[in-house]
Formats: structure tokens, C-alpha cells, sequence
């Protein structure tokens, strides 16, 4: 087990590596034109484009610019930091051409409400979408089942806006009046209650999307897995139904939805665009987008890089997990 974690570790370590190589390409190499007049952002005057061009080292070889660009990630740019500017440090990911602050800094402090609104809405998807998906395959063609699979249905067809904005008009001033659940986003160092409140719409918005697909992907994995064999060599040795559905049916059935699980949380990080903006969240997601419509390239940069390392981070632990719940894994 230990060399098969060292392995996916050295994997994950690449992956990461590749993906720095690829965003230096995409953002500095591949679109035409001079890059230090794109990364000054609009109308730039020549001084600024003489101060981008040092600051970003564009006046080197390429090598030595995607040296620099590896070493300012490693190291960090506080040395480099402009005066005035706060935030800099590790890992290195410079300055945002638009709220002229430091790309990090922003990414601490937006960074958690997308976790926040990522894990809490995980749990909640994973807890009601595998339960859903177990009584409806135990349950196959009975009203439960049907009912199940509408709810389904309905999660998957459902826009995420819409299901945002209806929330927030049955629980809002115009609803319900419950003051609790509004828009924005509270420190949870300053008011663990405010911070669950304000996140239970968003939760609950994501949870009912991301559960369909569980719903639907435990049902039919459960069902194709007490088909197999081994499962009536268990029954026929008499153990108990409960024993035989949890322990050897559901464990099996199971790592399809690890992988995916921890796909989905990854992509969130950056992903949860809509609902970060309907609930006024102000995560990374409405920073990535935020920065792509006024050209912020180094705000862009950043958010890509952190997501590409939250799902190498994630791949890695859906690898470890999936090598437990199938110990062939980690053999292959």
C-alpha cells in the first residue's frame, strides 16, 4: 500500500508540473501579440508596458521566462512585491492587473467560501443521493423507487439558477421572511451560527443537483452488484440481508461513486460559478470569472493553477480510496 500511495504521489507531482508547463503556453506563449500589453490590462501607456515587460522577465528566452514563472510559484514574490502592495508571499502568484493586489491574497480570502460551499454541499449530496440510491434499488419498481427516480429526474433537469432564485423567493422577504437564510457570506471565526445560515440555501441548491446523478449512479451500480455471484454464495451461506447489502454489495458498488465524489469537489473550487452568484457568495468562481471579462490574466492564472492542484490533490485521494474499498487496485 505504502509504494502504491508513493507512486500516485509521484503522479500527482507530474500532473501539477505538466499543468504550470501548459497555463505558462496557453497565457504567455500562444496568443498573439505582445504579452506584456495584455497583462497591463486596458489602454496601458508605455511606461506600464515597460514596468510589465521587467516585472514579468518578458524580455528573457522563453526558458528562462518559464524558469522564472516556476520559481516565482516555489519561492514566492514577496521580494518582488511593488511597494504599497500587500498579500504577496507563497506560492508566488503576482498581481492583479485589475484590484491591483496580490493574486494570493485574493485567493485566501475567497478561497473559503467556495470550500465552505463545496464541502458542506458534498456531504449533503453524498448522505441523501446514496441513501436515495440504496432504498430505490432495494426498493426497484415500487412507488419508492419511482418516487426516487423523479426526484432524480427533477435534481438533473432543474437549472441551477432557477433552483437558486426559487429559494431564495420562498425563503427570502418575499416568501417565507426568513432573515437567516440570505445572500452573502459570514466568517465562521466570527458567527458559526450566521455562517451555517447563510450557507444553507447554497447547500441545499447544490446538494439537490449533485444527488440526482449519485441517486441515479448508486441505484443502477447496486443493482448490477447483487446480481453477481458472490452475492448468492452469501446469501445461500445465510447472512443476514443487511450484512450482504452493506458489507459486500454496496462497499463493491461503491467506488464508482468515489471517484466521482471527489472529481466533483475539485471542480467546484473553481466551478460553482452560478451559485456562487445568485447567493452573492464572492468565491473563487466568481473571481475566475470576474477577472477572464476584464482580462485579468494573472488573477486567471492563479485561480487555474489552484484549481489544477485541488484535483491532483483529489485524484490522489480518490486513488488511496478506491485501492482500499478494491485491494485489486493497488496490485494493478
Amino acid at each position: 500500500m505504502g509504494r502504491y500511495v508513493i507512486r500516485r504521489l509521484l503522479w500527482a507531482a507530474l500532473i501539477v508540473f505538466v499543468v504550470t508547463l501548459l497555463t505558462f503556453v496557453i497565457f504567455y506563449v500562444m496568443p498573439p501579440g505582445d504579452p506584456a500589453i495584455r497583462f497591463a490590462g486596458k489602454q496601458p501607456t508605455e511606461a506600464t508596458i515597460r514596468e510589465v515587460r521587467e516585472q514579468l522577465g518578458l524580455d528573457k528566452s522563453l526558458p528562462k521566462q518559464y524558469y522564472t514563472f516556476v520559481e516565482r510559484l516555489v519561492t514566492g514574490d514577496a521580494a518582488e512585491c511593488p511597494q504599497g502592495v500587500e498579500g504577496c508571499g507563497w506560492p508566488g502568484l503576482w498581481i492583479s492587473y485589475d484590484s491591483r493586489t496580490a493574486v494570493r491574497q485574493e485567493i485566501i480570502e475567497r478561497g473559503p467560501r467556495t470550500i465552505s460551499l463545496a464541502l458542506g454541499g458534498a456531504i449533503l449530496w453524498l448522505v441523501l443521493g446514496v441513501s436515495i440510491g440504496i432504498i430505490s434499488a432495494l426498493k426497484r419498481r415500487s412507488l419508492a423507487d419511482r418516487l426516487a427516480m423523479g426526484f432524480a429526474l427533477f435534481g438533473i433537469s432543474a437549472p441551477v439558477f432557477w433552483l437558486g432564485l426559487l429559494a431564495l423567493f420562498i425563503f427570502g422577504s418575499e416568501g417565507l421572511g426568513i432573515d437567516a437564510f440570505s445572500t452573502g457570506y459570514v466568517e465562521f471565526s466570527s458567527d458559526p451560527v450566521g455562517w451555517f445560515s447563510h450557507l444553507v440555501l447554497p447547500w441545499s441548491v447544490l446538494a439537490l443537483l449533485y444527488a440526482a446523478f449519485y441517486a441515479r449512479m448508486t441505484r443502477g451500480n447496486l443493482i448490477d452488484t447483487l446480481g453477481e455471484d458472490y452475492i448468492r454464495t452469501a446469501r445461500a451461506k445465510g447472512l443476514p440481508e443487511r450484512k450482504v447489502i452493506m458489507k459486500h454489495g454496496l462497499r463493491a458498488s461503491l467506488t464508482p461513486v468515489v471517484t466521482m465524489f471527489g472529481m466533483d469537489i475539485a471542480l467546484l473550487i473553481g466551478g460553482a460559478v452560478i451559485t456562487e452568484t445568485v447567493f452573492n457568495l464572492q468565491g473563487l468562481g466568481n473571481f475566475a470569472v470576474n477577472s477572464a471579462a476584464s482580462a485579468d490574466l494573472p488573477a486567471v492564472v492563479g485561480v487555474t493553477l489552484v484549481l489544477a492542484v485541488a484535483v491532483a490533490v483529489m485524484s490522489l485521494v480518490v486513488d488511496v480510496v478506491y485501492a482500499y474499498l478494491d485491494p485489486r487496485v493497488r496490485y494493478s
